[in-house]
């Protein structure tokens, strides 16, 4: 009967550690990175094929391919910490994406700089949290090795917002 115990308790143990990582502040920070990167990636194509600017057309695929790279790190981190990521961006994100898609121009430009400011600050938000108080240290270590490339998106944002601007 102990034999019985003891095997039932280590095939359900793992699922029990996967199933407590899906809540709490480590898997929402990892939901919420998945899904800004996922945005990121989608936003990124648009700007590099709809941009009137060459900058943001290059900001654009700087996007697409750092945030790819780091959507499938993170995949990789929260599989090993039990943690199922979605597949797609927030319908916020969707909905702002589409919004974003029917301008054209300077107008397109001048929206993506903006909004590329204002998703780099939530997400350098969002990580500093994370690369400071999680606990998981998979998610945590993630966090801090990709806060740096976002702080620099943030400041390669906050100047085209500005020469976007003035065009």
């Amino acid at each position: 009967m102990n034999k019985t115990i003891a095997l039932v308790a280590s095939l359900t143990l793992p699922f029990g550690i996967a199933v407590a990582a899906e809540s709490g502040p480590d898997a929402t920070f990892a939901m919420k990175a998945a899904q800004g990167g996922l945005a990121e990636v989608s936003e990124g194509k648009l700007a590099a094929s709809k941009g009137s600017d060459p900058k943001i057309k290059e900001f654009g695929e700087k996007m697409v391919s750092d945030h790819g790279k780091a959507n499938d790190e993170l995949k990789a981190v929260a599989q090993k910490s039990g943690v199922t990521l979605p597949t797609e961006a927030s319908k916020k994100e969707q909905d702002d994406a589409n919004k974003l898609g029917q301008k054209m121009g300077k107008d397109f430009d001048e929206a993506y700089a903006k909004m590329m400011v204002k998703d780099h600050e939530e997400d350098v938000a969002l990580f500093q949290k994370e690369a400071d108080s999680g606990s998981d240290p998979n998610l945590k270590a993630f966090a801090q090795k990709t806060l740096p490339t976002l702080k620099e998106h943030l400041s390669m944002a906050k100047e085209l917002q500005g020469s976007s601007k003035n065009k």
